[in-house]
């Protein structure tokens, strides 16, 4: 499995009046993951393009347990857990003090051939090929 982490810390501008963080940042924190993942194995949002293709998330599910809190510092989680027919993406949220467990998400994109606006059933040879796995 292929994954990063990263830390971040609740900014006043994220939070509303009880200082909890808004719920559709979560997607902004995930979003910030998983560029990172995808530079892990050189192929961001710009390569993707490159590449002919983008890949628009299809489906995305939160399971808030515990919310992040004005001044917290978490972390997040990012690991790739499907890549043959889409990218499944699984996330979860720690606080970065006691790695209690907050959040579990996960998204999912398809490829999209860009010039056709196809969706494409199989992940395109250049994925696999940064995956390092064999076509």
């Amino acid at each position: 499995m292929i994954d990063v982490e990263i830390e971040l810390e609740i900014p006043f501008h994220d939070v509303d009046a009880i200082r909890v963080a808004w719920h559709g940042h979560y997607a902004k924190y995930m979003e910030i993951a998983r560029c990172k993942l995808m530079d892990k194995i050189n192929y961001s949002i710009v390569e993707m393009e490159e590449s002919g293709y983008v890949w628009p998330v299809i489906d995305m599910r939160i399971r808030y347990a515990h919310p992040l809190i004005f001044g917290q510092k978490f972390k997040v989680r990012a690991t790739l857990t499907e890549w043959e027919n889409r990218l499944k993406v699984d996330y979860v949220f720690f606080d970065a003090q006691t790695d209690k467990r907050l959040t579990k998400a996960y998204t999912i994109q398809v490829a999209v051939e860009k010039t056709s606006g196809e969706m494409q059933y199989a992940s395109p040879p250049i994925l696999l090929e940064r995956l390092g796995v064999s076509i």
